[in-house]
This record gives structure tokens, C-alpha cells and sequence, in this order.
């Protein structure tokens, strides 16, 4: 299958192991990858400000780049989500509505197509999985405490497949980190508290990495981390699964 590899902004700019890493995991599992060199954002940026009809030219080559390959996967719960349901404002092409369907988050891309069931790579540490919110009662890629259903994440079960990981079980494993894109700049201290408070959650049950599925959130949090001089290190999930140590 021909899939088109998304790399959001902030991975780009600020985190390129994680998109080298997700390109590297495809092409193991025998996907066909293709990284357009004309791709830009999403649009999500303009949109969560109160712009988003100035990010409809984004939406459109956003479309254009992307709409010849089967998939489009992405490390990023949240940019998956803003091309999947904010997309809807524009015509509905059959263009716009397979680049709508066809975009899938990393790890609902292994679960639900690839059905990934092993995985050669070892990462013997004690990890603390952070549940993005986009991607978790967006995408519903894990089971959120609000919901009556069984337990379930996508990301932890493409991690169980990894020899020697062990997880620790946070205390409010499904809260979010504070960061919410804009948020953290218009509410800073709201959010700095926030992402304390889940730190503080790792750190008590004493994982050593914190893991996610969104850059974003782990930026945020690694940020406060470094300004108390913590040195809990952070992962993307599908750095792990490439055999990435630290």
C-alpha cells in the first residue's frame, strides 16, 4: 500500500527523530512510504485561534498534497483529528473525503490496518504512558474513565508487543497535560499546573520515560521538567517501536 507520511510542525521543527523514526518503522513493516516534499501544516494553529477560514488554503493543499495515497498517517493524535473532523467545512470532493477517512494517527494505523502483532525491539525501562486528549476522546485510540467500557489503549498495545517494557499505573492515567496548543499560552499558569500535576503522577509511581503519542503534550511537559531541572526523558511511542534507547 502507498502511504503518505504527515509530519506535523512541531515534530519537524523540533522533534525530526520522531518523524525519521516513523518513516524508518513503516518501511520495516513493508509499507510503500512517501514523505510529499510539498506538504506544510494542517492548519490546526489557524483554526484553534478563531482563524479558520484563513486556514481553509492550508485545508486545500493539505487535500491536493495528500489525496493520491491510500493512507496518511501521522504521529500526532491531534493533527490526525483536526483533518478528520474539521475538514467538513469544505466541499465535499471525493478528494476531501477520502483524505477525511483515509487520515490515521500512527497507532490506529498498526492496530487497524497493519494489525501488528510483533515488533523486534526491547526498551527495558519502567515507561508512564500519557493518553493524549485528541487522540483519546477524539480519536478514541484508548478508553477514557468518563466512558462505561472496557478498557482498551492502541498505543499500549503496540508497547506490549516491545520485549522488557514495563508500565507503571498512574493515578489519573487518562488527564490531560495542560498544553491544549493556545491554551498554554492564553491560561499559562492554569496549564503549568496542569502538566505539575502530571509529572508529579509519573514521578510518585517512578517511571523512568514518560511516552505519548503526541509531541505536543511531552513538549509541554518536558519543558516544565527542564525548568526544575527533572530529568525524566520523554518518547514518542513510535520511537520505541523503532528500537530507539536512551
Amino acid at each position: 500500500m502507498n502511504v503518505g507520511l504527515f509530519i506535523p510542525c512541531y515534530v519537524d521543527q523540533f522533534y525530526p527523530q520522531v518523524g525519521i523514526a516513523s518513516l524508518e518503522l513503516l518501511r520495516k513493516l513493508g509499507c510503500k512510504v512517501h514523505y510529499p516534499a510539498g506538504q506544510s501544516c494542517c492548519g490546526q494553529p489557524l483554526a484553534n485561534s478563531g482563524f479558520e477560514k484563513k486556514a481553509i488554503p492550508v485545508y486545500e493543499h493539505f487535500v491536493e498534497t495528500f489525496a493520491p495515497y491510500d493512507y496518511i498517517v501521522a504521529p500526532s493524535g491531534s493533527c490526525t483529528y483536526h483533518v478528520r473532523k474539521h475538514y467538513d467545512i469544505l466541499p465535499k470532493t471525493r478528494e476531501v473525503e477520502h483524505v477525511r477517512e483515509k487520515s490515521l494517527d500512527m497507532a490506529e494505523f498498526l492496530v487497524d490496518v497493519m494489525k501488528l502483532d510483533k515488533i523486534e525491539s526491547h526498551f527495558p525501562h519502567k515507561v508512564g504512558l500519557h493518553q493524549s486528549c485528541h487522540g483519546l476522546r477524539g480519536l478514541r485510540l484508548a478508553s477514557g474513565s468518563e466512558r462505561v467500557q472496557n478498557s482498551f489503549s492502541k498505543i499500549r498495545a503496540v508497547l506490549d508487543l516491545v520485549d522488557e517494557i514495563e508500565f507503571v499505573e498512574l493515578d489519573r492515567k487518562d488527564e490531560c497535560c495542560g498544553f491544549g496548543g493556545t491554551f498554554a499560552v492564553n491560561e499559562e499558569a492554569i496549564s503549568v499546573k496542569m502538566g505539575k500535576d502530571r509529572i508529579q503522577d509519573h514521578k510518585s509511581k517512578g517511571a523512568e520515560v514518560i511516552v505519548a503519542g503526541d509531541m505536543s503534550c511531552l513538549m509541554h511537559l518536558e519543558g516544565i521538567m527542564r525548568r526544575k531541572k527533572e530529568n525524566i526523558p520523554v518518547r514518542h511511542f513510535v520511537e520505541i517501536l523503532n528500537g530507539t534507547q536512551l
